[in-house]
């Protein structure tokens, strides 16, 4: 037999403590993996406390009424089998799975690495800081754009070699031999290349390592160039062809008037920003509708596995976020329904700033249940977003316009101006029909249209 010590988990940084309210177990009763032990109070939110193994309580550690710390044991399990030394200390990790016929702990190892991974290439691929040619006059190919991107030539730079190439172009041999000059301090003799040969039509690319990346060159045949793919770009790459091959994606499309929410953002959002030191963008609220929705409709709130389907307990939405370097990575907002605007406003901000500054950890990239894309962000009016496998949905947020409208009121119709957005529903058809995937997005514009203006924070 092994025993099992039950941590009062952590639930978020500003909680060190909370309060025992009620034992759902008695000693000697069963517990089934991610079944409720106990209830927990704390300022901010009332919760149950789930088991991360199948076994019998064994002991418990404190009584109705007692406040408990942080990371304090509360109970102990016994179970059969030996506990793996990855779940020694509970709490400390949120995706370990007991097999019930085993009553053996399996790690997702590929799960937790492919989320190592992925941060990883994140730190890697964004730790040049990416330069913007676009506002020169001089013209540059992309090549040349890429050797001096990773090379960090600044723009001054550039517009002061002389090119060889055709019109005075900047050619590759430009670029090679201005590097090369610029370590030894001989700059001024980059004006003596002689001009780049045309290639013969049977000549082979010539590959030319321009990053520090593993993999990371481009191949040119004097015509096009050939980039290839970074490691974070395949394993994406492969994740969505993975996905549009495993879910039947069906797509639904909603018209939101979201003038209410401008208008009562344009009126906090310097008050809030004095008083929280952040600053209250459109995410957070569009997040906790979101929220609200799943809690609503839980079943769009599942997974799938082979031919079962998993309904989650917990609302984890994960939120894309671009990276410098223009991938995409996705942190995963824990809990989502159980934070108010305030908490909900400093967890978006705190992990979009993480994303691009690469401090993400792995398991905050892990345990998604449903997932929010911004094509708004880049101008887009709607999208087809793929979905995150092996979740159901994901939603696609619009960019929002001042367009013209028909207005109902008791005093008949007319035209005004109002702030409108798309919101576009992908759902994998296998397992959620039409109408739940329509009713879910509805419901999301119905929260959002329905706010209420004399909201306060």
């Amino acid at each position: 037999m092994s025993k099992f010590e039950l941590k009062l988990p952590r639930m978020g940084e500003s909680v060190a403590e909370a309060t025992l309210t009620t034992w759902l177990k008695e000693v000697g009763d069963s517990i089934e993996m991610d079944e409720p032990v106990f209830e927990i109070a704390t300022d901010k939110v009332d919760s149950e406390v789930p088991s991360e193994v199948e076994g019998v309580l064994l002991e418990k550690l404190f009584t109705i009424d007692d406040v408990i710390k942080v990371g304090e044991t509360v109970a102990i399990i016994e179970m059969n089998g030996e506990v793996s030394t990855s779940i020694a200390k509970v709490g400390e990790s949120e995706n370990v799975k007991i097999k019930s016929e085993e009553a053996k702990i399996e790690v997702p190892v590929e799960a937790v690495a492919m989320a190592e991974d992925m941060v990883s290439i994140a730190r890697e691929t964004t730790d040049v800081t990416v330069r913007d040619y676009s506002a020169s006059e001089r013209f540059y190919s992309p090549l040349v754009r890429n050797i001096a991107k990773e090379e960090d030539v600044s723009m001054e730079e550039l517009d002061a070699i002389q090119g060889t190439g055709k019109e005075g172009r900047v050619t590759k041999n430009d670029m090679l031999a201005y590097l090369e000059n610029r370590k030894s301090g001989k700059q001024e003799d980059v004006q003596t290349i002689e001009p780049e040969p045309l290639p013969a039509p049977v000549r082979k690319p010539m590959a030319v390592p321009v990053g520090k990346h593993e993999g990371s060159t481009i191949q040119s045949n004097g015509m096009d160039e050939v980039i290839e793919m970074s490691r974070m770009g395949k394993l994406i790459a492969k994740h969505m062809v993975e996905s549009v091959s495993t879910a039947a994606h069906v797509q639904s499309f909603i018209e939101v008037d979201v003038t209410n929410i401008v208008n009562w953002r344009n009126k906090v959002k310097d008050t809030f920003e004095r008083a929280e030191g952040e600053k209250l963008t459109f995410t957070p609220i569009f997040m906790e509708a979101v929220a609200k929705a799943l809690k609503k409709y839980p079943l769009m709130n599942i997974s799938v596995d082979g031919e079962r389907i998993i309904k989650k307990k917990n609302i984890n939405i994960g939120m894309a976020a671009a990276l410098p370097d223009g991938n995409l990575i996705v942190p995963v907002i824990k809990n989502a329904d159980r934070l108010n605007l305030v908490g909900m406003a400093k967890v978006v901000n705190d992990l979009a700033h993480r994303a691009r500054t690469n401090a993400l950890k792995p398991d905050e990239i892990q345990d998604g249940t449903y997932t929010v894309t911004n094509v708004g962000t880049f101008g887009s009016v709607f999208g087809t977003p793929i979905i995150n496998q092996p979740q159901v949905g994901i939603l696609a947020l619009g960019a929002i316009r001042k367009v013209p409208a028909v207005i109902e009121t008791k005093e008949g119709d007319f035209i005004g101006i109002r702030n409108k957005m798309y919101l576009s529903h992908s759902y994998d058809h296998r397992v959620v029909n039409g109408a739940l995937g329509s009713m879910f997005a509805k419901a999301v514009a119905d929260y959002l249209e329905n706010w209420d203006v004399t909201r306060e924070l």
